[in-house]
């Protein structure tokens, strides 16, 4: 619970100091005169004064916000220079969008430096998909998708790598979609509706990649390393069945209690059946090794490689973002994808236990998030302030105070509902509260 905490505080307190310092800087470029920057909202915990600036620590840790003089047109204006109305639209914009864009180049800063630690991934992502394997009376199945199908199309979308028809899969849960794919040189279109999984509910269709599980690991002195295996062999096949994850192979192996079986392994490049007989421990066969879910390639770029995939992935990833903000706005993406504060303090939690690395991707990604969720038009968010502030220039006149107050008003009304929804969607996640929950 405390590394929860601690994780927790740390990711959103960064993020919003970065979001507030673009802010920050970006007006006192400008030469409009800050009164507060606060990371969190309502009564202050700590706070000291340098020149015109308060600078303080709320006790409420979910935003923050830049109070700058002559901010609204319902304080009292002076008209002086260093007033933020006394600017032109176009350098309150930049006031506006530093925000934001702060939390995007974040995103990219850290997917560099993550990058440039390397990375393991899944040999399998940037493959063709190309499908390996098809789970029983899974959605697949009963669609009458086949193994060596190559899927083209999901849902619209063309997709050309296994991660791109993954998100395209995962953002679909329980709504038919249509899926082209080719089989023996033949385009076929097949309808399919994803199952929900997890407490995130992600799509899933139960179709596989042709990949297999790795060794990982070996018990000194059982069957796996006195029949010959190494660190590294890739299974393919147990008695002639093809393998193409871990927990299958380690059923299969189950049961085969004291009874030889034939597995074959690919070791560089070569393959190779080794003969080995199970032991029974409690009701289960073993052989002694642990097992890798699937193959994986090590990622090493250097400086400049790093920054391009840096760029690429968070290209990609905003693909991803806007097409689930339109999916939401059409019904096509379930609501349930939502994550808000408990979800985020929860994901903090579990990759910080798993290294400042898995967090920092984790930083990155809900950066990323931030940085354009803030961009939408919505009263109250930066994106709503330019949006008026655009309105405003198309119509060559200012909004009166009261127009503007009840655009925020209604702003604020909208986001109070996507609170609600996305702390909702967090509290069902958990257990406890799965059982409070007697009209679900």
């Amino acid at each position: 619970m405390l590394i929860t905490i601690l994780a927790f505080v740390f990711v959103l307190g960064v993020l919003i100091f970065v979001h507030e310092l673009g802010h920050f800087l970006a007006a006192r470029r400008i030469g409009v005169r800050v009164i507060t920057f606060s990371l969190g909202f309502g009564p202050k915990l700590l706070s000291f004064k340098r020149g015109d600036t308060e600078y303080c620590i709320s006790a409420v840790p979910l935003g923050g916000f830049v109070k700058m003089a002559g901010e609204t047109s319902d304080e009292p204006l002076t008209g002086r220079a260093d007033e933020f109305l006394s600017k032109s639209k176009w350098q309150r914009f930049q006031v506006l969008i530093m925000g934001p864009a702060m939390n995007v180049i974040l995103a990219f800063v850290l997917t560099w430096a993550v990058m440039l630690r390397g990375a393991e991934i899944p040999a399998f992502l940037d493959q063709p998909p190309v499908v390996g394997g098809v789970t029983a009376t899974s959605p697949a199945e009963r669609a009458g998708i086949r193994v060596g199908d190559r899927l083209v199309r999901i849902a619209g979308r063309q997709v050309s790598t296994w991660e791109q028809a993954g998100i395209a899969i995962g953002s679909n849960a329980r709504r038919e979609v249509p899926i082209e794919l080719v089989r023996d040189n033949q385009t076929l279109t097949v309808h399919v509706t994803p199952d929900a999984e997890g407490k995130f509910e992600v799509g899933n269709i139960g179709v596989q990649p042709d990949s297999h599980p790795v060794v990982r690991g070996l018990v000194s002195g059982d069957p796996a390393q006195k029949a010959g295996f190494l660190n590294g062999d890739v299974v393919t096949a147990v008695n002639g069945e093809r393998m193409l994850s871990g927990s299958q192979l380690s059923d299969t192996i189950a049961k085969h209690p004291n009874e030889a079986i034939t597995i074959t392994v690919k070791r560089g490049g070569a393959v190779r059946d080794i003969g080995v007989t199970p032991v029974l421990r409690g009701k289960k066969g073993m052989i002694g090794i642990q097992i890798g879910n699937e193959e994986t390639r090590l990622i090493k770029p250097g400086p400049l490689q790093a920054l391009s995939f840096s760029l690429k992935k968070n290209i990609e990833y905003s693909g991803v973002i806007f097409q689930t903000l339109g999916g939401l706005l059409t019904r096509q993406t379930s609501p349930k994808q939502l994550m808000g504060p408990v979800a985020i303090a929860q994901l903090s939690g579990e990759y910080a236990a798993l290294g400042i690395i898995p967090l920092l991707s984790l930083m990155a990604m809900i950066s990323l998030n931030l940085g354009i969720l803030n961009l939408l038009p919505i009263p109250v968010l930066d994106g709503g302030h330019i949006f008026i502030m655009a309105i405003e220039a198309v119509a060559r006149r200012d909004f009166s105070a009261k127009v503007k107050e009840n655009m925020l008003l209604a702003g604020f009304v909208v986001l109070m509902l996507l609170m609600v929804t996305v702390i909702y969607n967090d509290l069902t996640r958990i257990q406890w509260f799965q059982k409070l929950i007697f009209w679900r």
